[in-house]
């Protein structure tokens, strides 16, 4: 898919399987909504192919909209409709909805069913169109941003819905900026930068089951060659990954012989360490050192 001379998906090959919850990563402009658009028909691909449920998502439309819910980043609600009234207007559009009194309760929409669309804030926006996307019940549902705006206890209570959806057989394709929200939801992570797939796996799979990690966070960016020089002087055993300028990962066996190198290679190079911080590679950690992004971070376009 390209917009002008910017490939936005560059030869995108990946799969999901039913009735798991599936998360595509991606910092800013890597092709994730590009490419939840083309599965959900609203984009038609310019190569390639694109599969639902065995279903071209533009020649066969018709057939696979009623069996797909989708959760628009706008909600697509209208901003005059009240909460309820909106929902109750899309469950009357499918053959067997939901019941919208249950929705409602689980998303927390009472206290605001009868604002206007336009009056809700950012975090009850979300919860309607969620509530709107699963009304129908789907086979598939495609969540962009799901839990964006929302407090602590509504993230929780989305997490549990969309839990009990994939328990129940519905197949949830996300999108998500918050690291802990994918690690926790998602059976299987796609991450893709610059429109490509970069790596794939269940969240144990792509942390290397919890392996130790430093992360060294200096005061002024690293010489020349620092990468390299702190590598050879930690050996084989150990993996040490460029965040960015001022921020390394030691990824391996971080015992207190690694600490104690660390520490001696900062005083023979200079450098000035503000934080050495010991923990277990997460999501986040991979994410980083396969991208050289924080998943907010700004590209051009998409």
């Amino acid at each position: 898919m390209r917009y002008g001379e910017k490939t936005a998906v560059d030869g995108l090959d990946l799969s999901v399987a039913r009735h798991t919850i599936t998360a595509v990563l991606g910092p800013n402009g890597a092709g994730k909504t590009t490419t939840l658009e083309t599965c959900e028909g609203y984009r038609r691909p310019q190569q390639g192919s694109v599969r639902v449920l065995g279903l071209d998502p533009v020649a066969d439309r018709r057939d696979l909209l009623p069996r797909i819910g989708v959760m628009l980043q706008g909600s697509g609600a209208w901003s005059g409709a009240r909460a309820m009234e909106m929902l109750e207007h899309i469950a009357k559009l499918h053959a067997h909805p939901l019941d919208t009194g249950m929705l409602a309760d689980r998303l927390g929409l009472h206290d605001c069913g009868k604002t206007p669309y336009r009056r809700l804030s950012g975090g009850q926006q979300q919860r309607l169109g969620l509530a709107m996307a699963v009304v129908g019940r789907p086979e598939v549902v495609f969540v962009d941003e799901p839990t964006a705006g929302m407090d602590p206890q509504a993230r929780r209570d989305t997490w549990d819905l969309l839990t009990e959806l994939r328990d129940d057989g519905v197949t949830v394709v996300l999108t998500t900026h918050y690291m802990d929200e994918a690690e926790r939801l998602a059976d299987q992570i796609h991450i893709i930068d610059r429109g490509r797939l970069i790596a794939s796996g269940s969240p144990l799979e792509l942390t290397r089951g919890g392996t130790s990690t430093i992360r060294l966070v200096v005061t002024k960016p690293f010489p020349d060659g620092a990468p390299a020089s702190l590598q050879a002087a930690l050996g084989e055993r150990v993996e040490v990954t460029t965040i960015s300028e001022v921020s390394l990962l030691v990824t391996g066996p971080a015992d207190h012989t690694t600490l104690a190198t660390v520490s001696r290679w900062c005083e023979e190079h200079g450098v000035l360490p503000e934080s050495l911080n010991l923990g277990q590679r997460n999501l986040e950690d991979t994410f980083l050192a396969l991208t050289g992004l924080e998943i907010t971070g700004q590209e051009p376009g998409q």
